[in-house]
C-alpha cells in the first residue's frame, strides 16, 4: 500500500479523478461495475434447509431414526411372521420419530428468530456519504463509493472507506478498533510515517471522524479497506464443534457400540438355543432399541432453550443454543483490566526517585509523604509530570477536593494531574509560565509522549524537552539518571537498580510510566526554533532518566464477587498489562 506516500497529483493520475471536479457520474458507474459495491463481503451462510436438516438428522438425532426405523422394520417382521402382531414397536416408531421432528422443529425455531434480529440489525441506520460527482456535492449510500471519489467528512461522521487526506481542518480520527489507541488522533495531509496505520494522512473505514472536518480521496473500498482485511482473516477461521456436541457424538458412539454388542450378543445366544432366526432378529432390534435414551434429546433441547430465554431476560441474545452450554463449559477467562475489570479512576501509588521507592501522599493535607520534598530529583519528576501532560480539570470546581474533580483527558493523566496538583499546587499556573512550542502525542509504535516548552525562568530562554512512557522505552532513550542534584551516567548497576525498581511495582499490579527531560541548548536552539513533532527536529535520545510513577485502579464494586463466583466453579481469571 503506497497510496499514502505518493504525490496527490500522482494519486489523482492514478484514479483518473478531478479534485475539483470529482468523478463523472458514468465514469463512477463503470468503476463500482467493475470493482463491485463499497461493503465487506458477508461470511457464507448456510442455507436454511440445510440448517433444518442439520437439526432433523444431525448428531443424536440421527440415533433415534435409526432406532425408530428398526422399530419399524420388527414391527414389519411381526407382521410377515404372526397374524396378529403386538403394536408395541409400532407405536414406538411413531413416537421416535415424532420426538425427532417436533424438537428438530422446535430447534430451528430458536436459532433463526435470533438469527432474524442479528440481520435485522444491518440495515437499521444505511450509512450516507457527501462525495463530489460532476462538480456537484451529492449525498449518496456509501456503498455506492468508488476508488477515485472525493469525499467530504465532518465530526460524527463514520469514514465510509479508507481516506487519503487531502485538507483538514482540527480533523482528529478515532482508531480505537483498529489500532487500540483511545485518544483521538489528529489527520491532515502529510505523510508522517511508512506504516499505513501510523501515518497522519490516513482515515480508515469504519473507523469515526470525533473533531474537525477533512476532505479526502476514496484509496480503498469494500474487503481492500485495512478493516475489510482483518474481517476476511477472522472469517476465515473454522469453527470447531461446541463441547457439548463433541460430548454427544462420544455419547452416540459408546451408546451405539453398546446397543450392537448386546444386540449381536443376545442374537447369538438366541439362535444358539434354538429360536427362529426372524425372532431372533427382532430380540436383536428390540435390544438395539431399549438402549437408546428415546428423551434425551428432548430433555437437552429444553433445558438449552430454558437457559436461552433466561439470558435473553438479562439482554443476551443467543444465536445457537449449543453456545448456552459452551458458555458454562468455559475454563478460563481472559480480560481487560483498566475500565472493564477496574473502574478506570487511576491513583498514583508510588514513586522512584533518587533510586528510592516511596509510597504516593495523596491525603489532602500532604502530611502522609515520607519521601523529601526539597530533593531537585522530587522537582525534577513532578515537573515533568506536570508539563507532559494533557489532562486538565473540567471548570467551576474549585470547592471540591482534588481527587474528586473531575478531568478531561486520559485517566492516567488524570492520575498525574490529581497528584501534583495535591503534591505541588497551581499546575494550571505553571503549565501557563513555561508555554508548550511543540508536542508529540503518544502513539501504540513509539510508546511515548513527547513536549517542549519555554522555561519560567526569564533568565534561562532554553528549551525543556520533557518526555513520559512506557519505562523500558524511556530508560534506552537516557545516558544520565538525576540522583539528588546530581547526573551520573547510565552504567550497569543502574541499569539493575532501575529494572528491580520496575519490577517490583509492576509486580503490585501497578501500571509503570517512566519520565525523563532535557534541556535543549540554546545555540542549537535559539529563541523562536520551528519546531516540528512531524520532522522530529529535535533530540530524543541521550535525554536525562528522573524517576517511575506508578498508578492502581481500583477494582469495579461488582467485580470481587463476580470473580469469586468464578473461581468457585473452577474458572481462571486472568488479566494482564506490560
Amino acid at each position: 500500500m503506497d497510496e499514502h506516500l505518493i504525490p496527490l497529483e500522482e494519486l489523482y493520475q492514478r484514479f483518473e479523478t478531478n479534485p475539483d471536479m470529482g468523478h463523472t457520474t458514468h465514469k463512477a458507474a463503470e468503476i463500482l461495475e467493475r470493482d463491485g459495491l463499497n461493503q465487506l463481503t458477508p461470511p457464507k451462510t448456510t442455507p436454511e434447509w440445510i440448517k433444518f436438516g442439520k437439526q432433523l438428522f444431525g448428531g443424536f438425532a440421527l440415533l433415534l431414526w435409526i432406532g425408530a426405523l428398526l422399530c419399524f422394520l420388527a414391527f414389519s417382521i411381526e407382521s410377515i411372521t404372526t397374524e396378529e402382531p403386538a403394536g408395541d414397536n409400532l407405536y414406538l416408531g411413531v413416537v421416535l420419530s415424532v420426538v425427532v421432528i417436533v424438537t428438530g422443529c422446535f430447534s430451528y425455531y430458536q436459532e433463526s428468530k435470533s438469527s432474524r434480529i442479528m440481520e435485522s440489525f444491518k440495515n437499521m441506520v444505511p450509512q450516507y456519504a457527501i462525495v463530489m460527482r460532476d462538480g456537484q456535492s451529492l449525498e449518496i449510500r456509501a456503498e455506492h463509493l468508488v476508488l477515485g471519489d472525493i469525499v467530504s467528512v465532518k465530526f460524527g461522521d463514520r469514514i465510509p472507506a479508507d481516506l487519503r487526506v487531502i485538507s483538514a481542518h482540527s480533523f482528529k480520527v478515532d482508531n480505537s478498533s483498529l489500532t487500540g489507541e483511545a485518544e483521538a488522533q489528529a489527520r491532515n495531509g502529510e505523510s508522517t510515517h511508512d506504516n499505513p496505520l501510523e501515518t497522519r494522512n490516513l482515515a480508515f473505514f469504519s473507523t469515526n471522524a470525533v473533531e474537525g472536518t477533512a476532505q479526502g480521496i476514496v484509496v480503498k473500498t469494500g474487503d481492500d479497506t485495512v478493516m475489510g482485511r482483518i474481517a476476511n482473516l477472522a472469517s476465515g477461521l473454522e469453527g470447531g464443534q461446541t463441547p457439548i456436541a463433541k460430548e454427544i457424538s462420544h455419547f452416540i458412539h459408546l451408546i451405539t457400540g453398546v446397543a450392537i454388542f448386546l444386540g449381536v450378543s443376545f442374537f447369538i445366544v438366541a439362535f444358539i438355543v434354538g429360536y427362529f432366526w426372524l425372532n431372533a432378529v427382532v430380540f436383536l432390534i428390540g435390544i438395539i432399541v431399549a438402549n437408546v435414551p428415546e428423551g434425551l434429546l428432548a430433555t437437552v433441547t429444553v433445558c438449552l432453550t430454558l437457559t436461552a430465554q433466561r439470558m435473553a431476560s438479562k439482554n443476551c441474545l443467543v444465536k445457537n443454543l449449543e453456545a448456552v452450554e459452551t458458555l458454562g463449559s468455559t475454563s478460563t477467562i481472559c480480560s481487560d483490566k483498566t475500565g472493564t475489570l477496574t473502574q478506570n479512576r487511576m491513583t498514583v501509588a508510588h514513586l522512584w526517585f533518587d533510586n528510592q521507592i516511596f509510597e504516593a501522599d495523596t491525603t489532602d493535607d500532604q502530611n502522609a509523604g515520607e519521601y523529601d520534598k526539597n530533593s531537585p530529583s522530587w522537582t525534577s519528576l513532578t515537573n515533568v509530570a506536570m508539563l507532559c501532560n494533557r489532562a486538565e480539570f473540567k471548570g467551576c470546581q474549585e470547592k471540591t477536593s482534588v481527587l474528586k474533580r473531575e478531568c478531561n483527558g486520559d485517566a492516567s493523566e488524570s492520575a498525574f494531574l490529581k497528584f501534583t496538583e495535591l503534591a505541588v499546587g497551581n499546575v494550571d499556573q505553571i503549565r501557563k509560565a513555561n508555554h508548550k512550542v511543540c508536542e508529540i502525542p503518544f502513539n501504540s509504535t513509539n510508546k511515548y509522549q513527547v513536549s517542549i516548552h519555554e522555561t519560567a525562568d526569564k533568565n534561562d530562554q532554553c528549551y525543556l524537552l520533557v518526555m513520559k512512557g512506557a519505562p523500558e522505552r524511556i530508560f534506552e532513550r537516557c545516558s544520565t539518571i538525576q540522583i539528588g542534584n546530581k547526573d551520573y551516567p547510565i552504567d550497569e548497576e543502574l541499569k539493575d537498580a532501575f529494572n528491580e525498581a520496575y519490577l517490583q511495582l509492576g509486580g503490585l499490579g501497578e501500571r509503570v510510566f517512566g519520565f525523563c527531560d532535557y534541556m535543549l541548548p540554546l545555540d542549537q536552539y535559539p529563541v523562536g526554533y520551528q519546531f516540528s513533532g512531524d520532522d522530529e527536529n529535535f533530540p530524543l535520545t541521550n535525554l536525562r532518566f528522573v524517576g517511575l510513577m506508578s498508578m492502581i485502579d481500583p477494582p469495579r464494586a461488582s467485580v470481587p464477587d463476580a470473580v469469586a463466583k468464578c473461581r468457585s466453579a473452577g474458572i481462571k481469571v486472568l488479566s494482564y498489562r506490560h
